[in-house]
């Protein structure tokens, strides 16, 4: 078990893996070198600098929050649980849909009008022994709208991995290492380089990862997308997708010889 190093330590090693400095990253974010300087001696960060810095590392800010151990601001969660369940049957319908009518899909999330907040969104606890790289990795996932089992699901359409609904519980509580091969594919799904997933966690990759496959990098999009809906929302696509996808088999079947 592996214990959670403080965000200043993996600030760290992420600015030396892109040789950067903290004069270079404070430009970039437009923030007081000091604030920057502050943190990697061991200083907590505040909302304000997290949110300065997401953009200029290119992260998303919510990311750098479950990184700092912090609290998950409103505007930064998920709008509805209650989509997950959604989110996750659109996932595997659409990694077997042709790039173009993943695009399509994507572009449909992005149109939907916003809709307002309901509830707090709350994601499940994950009690972890020592929090962790495992325990930060999954609460990302979670903030992805995926429940244990919607990330053995994602995972296991897009990547090697394939684990059941239950191991991505005991990752998360610090009970079963992070190995280069999740790093590798969790980072997919994420959308985070894989060299600085594993630079954050302290992994060593002893070979430079191979690209995430297009079906990877459109499901990180469209997770990242679908946070954004309701339930009705996300019941609607997952629905369009199941479809398309069946329309997609069908016409795949008619163009087969013999048939």
């Amino acid at each position: 078990m592996t214990e959670h190093p403080g965000f200043g330590t993996m600030l760290a090693w992420l600015l030396d893996r892109r040789e950067l400095g903290a004069q270079e990253l404070a430009d970039h974010a437009e923030v007081n070198a000091d604030e920057v300087r502050a943190v990697l001696a061991g200083d907590g960060p505040g909302e304000a600098l997290l949110r300065r810095l997401a953009p200029a590392l290119g992260f998303h800010a919510v990311d750098l929050f479950v990184l700092a151990g912090l609290a998950v601001p409103d505007d930064m969660a998920p709008l509805d649980a209650a989509a997950a369940i959604w989110v996750k049957n659109t996932v595997t319908d659409a990694v077997g849909l042709p790039a173009a009518e993943r695009r399509e899909l994507l572009q449909l999330i992005r149109s939907m009008p916003q809709e307002e907040r309901r509830s707090r969104f709350a994601p499940k606890p994950l009690m972890p022994l020592v929090g962790g790289p495992g325990s930060w990795v999954i609460r990302m996932l979670q903030y992805r709208n995926l429940s244990w089992s919607g990330m053995a699901h994602a995972l296991a359409s897009v990547t090697p991995t394939y684990l059941s609904a239950a191991t991505y519980g005991v990752i998360g509580s610090g009970r079963k290492e992070l190995t280069p091969r999740l790093v590798t594919d969790f980072a997919a799904v994420l959308g985070i380089d894989a060299r600085d997933l594993a630079a954050l966690s302290g992994v060593i990759l002893r070979e430079v990862p191979p690209p995430p496959t297009p079906e990877a990098t459109d499901t990180a999009d469209l997770l990242w997308e679908a946070r954004r809906l309701s339930s009705e929302q996300a019941r609607h696509v997952s629905e369009l997708a199941g479809s398309t996808r069946g329309d997609s088999r069908d016409a795949l079947l008619m163009e087969m010889p013999g048939l």
